[in-house]
């Protein structure tokens, strides 16, 4: 009986971290190792608050260290993935980053099963077949109009998303004059997503004053107005502007938050992190939640093709709803991580690989460049170091 001999996270990071909206600029890996095989994933979160909350001492019997419910668990079957992380749920209950940490270890623990059973981590989840996806580039707005213009002409895809930057921190007349550039560097004929990166708060007037540029320029979503637990300005917003879609979810740590978007806020298209919200598992089960509601699916990623591959496995098996966010400006330290990319076919359109796991393969000699020495210690007793990356 297989049970989980190791959990290793690595700390990787680009030599200099900029003050801008790009997660993509350090990363927490996450290896797990059981019956001679190995799962890799990735926390979308801060590597070193995540590395903390999974060798914390206990608090109490609700605070635990994440580690205490993973090591050693057995691990056989979809079932036992589940059980782990209603462990750890339950076991760290109080510890608030343990979803975020555990997010990582849950999408490892889909790619450790794969590979131990064969199949593609999709499969497992209950799919026959992965469908195709298509991508829409993501990208940060520029600084002026301008260079938000120049940068929407050089995307060759069929939809793009422009978000963060300087969008909704000044005048509604600013954010129009980057809506209608992006839409002018792009094309009439392609999909123009929107992303305010929640600055607009709770203020529902403010976000109202930019709905008639959206409208104007055909935008298919506004993401995020708002913080995530905004469910009634989200409504009060979805109810004033029915022609442009509201897009949230990225920001949900846990199923329940998902639902409550789905349930309450008017949102069309559920955007759910599996490096956030407690991993593959809980974002197949948002996935579902979403479907049965009649609210459109889609991953978050700005990261690494590791985590887009697992991002897409919780709705990889819904045939008709094909868009997927895809990471097209990734610092260098992203790439690196694995050896092979979800290259867009001839037809523009994404696939997962039919391998096992999420067939991601982890560039180790590449992640050197990027790893990060760490140690932590409590009352002279060292919780954590760096570990070997090994080959």
């Amino acid at each position: 009986m297989p049970r989980i001999e190791s959990v290793d996270l690595f700390y990787l990071s680009m030599p200099e971290v900029l003050d801008i909206g790009d997660g993509s600029q350090d990363a927490l890996l996450v290896r797990v190792r059981a019956g001679g095989s190995t799962g890799w994933g990735e926390c979308e979160a801060a590597p070193l608050p995540s590395i903390a909350s999974m060798v914390c001492p206990m608090s109490h019997s609700a605070c635990k260290p994440v580690a205490a419910s993973v090591i050693g668990q057995r691990i056989e079957d979809p079932i036992d993935i589940r059980r782990i992380g209603d462990l750890v749920r339950a076991e760290s209950l109080d510890l608030l980053q343990a979803d975020h940490t555990l997010s990582g270890i849950d999408m490892a623990l889909w790619d450790l099963l794969g590979k131990m059973r064969s199949e593609p981590a999709y499969r497992l989840l209950g799919y026959e077949r992965a469908y195709a996806k298509r991508p829409y580039a993501s990208m940060l707005f520029g600084d002026t109009a301008e260079e938000t213009y120049a940068k929407a002409r050089t995307c060759t895809w069929t939809a793009a998303k422009f978000g963060w930057g300087p969008i909704g921190k000044g005048s509604p007349v600013e954010d129009a004059a980057h809506v209608r550039a992006a839409r002018e560097g792009l094309g009439a004929d392609r999909t123009l997503l929107i992303d305010i990166g929640t600055v607009w708060g709770h203020d529902v007037e403010r976000a109202a004053l930019a709905i008639p540029a959206l409208e104007e320029c055909g935008a298919m979503w506004l993401e995020e107005p708002f913080t995530s637990g905004a469910l009634s300005a989200y409504k009060a917003l979805s109810e004033r502007a029915p022609k442009v879609r509201l897009a949230a979810g990225e920001g949900s740590h846990n199923l329940d938050m998902a639902k409550h978007l789905v349930d309450h806020a008017g949102i069309g298209f559920l955007q759910i992190d599996a490096g956030r919200i407690g991993g593959v598992s809980v974002a197949y089960d948002a996935a579902q939640y979403a479907k049965e509601h009649g609210v459109t699916y889609v991953n978050h990623t700005f990261t690494s093709h590791l985590a887009l591959a697992a991002s897409i496995a919780p709705y990889a098996g819904f045939a008709g709803e094909t868009i997927c966010e895809y990471p097209v400006e990734p610092k260098a330290l992203a790439l690196a991580i694995t050896a092979n990319h979800l290259t867009p076919g001839n037809d523009g359109m994404v696939r997962l690989p039919d391998a096992p796991g999420y067939g991601m393969r982890i560039d180790h000699n590449a992640l050197r460049l990027y790893l990060v020495d760490a140690e932590i210690r409590v009352g002279g007793q060292l919780l954590y170091r760096t570990p070997e990356l090994g080959e």
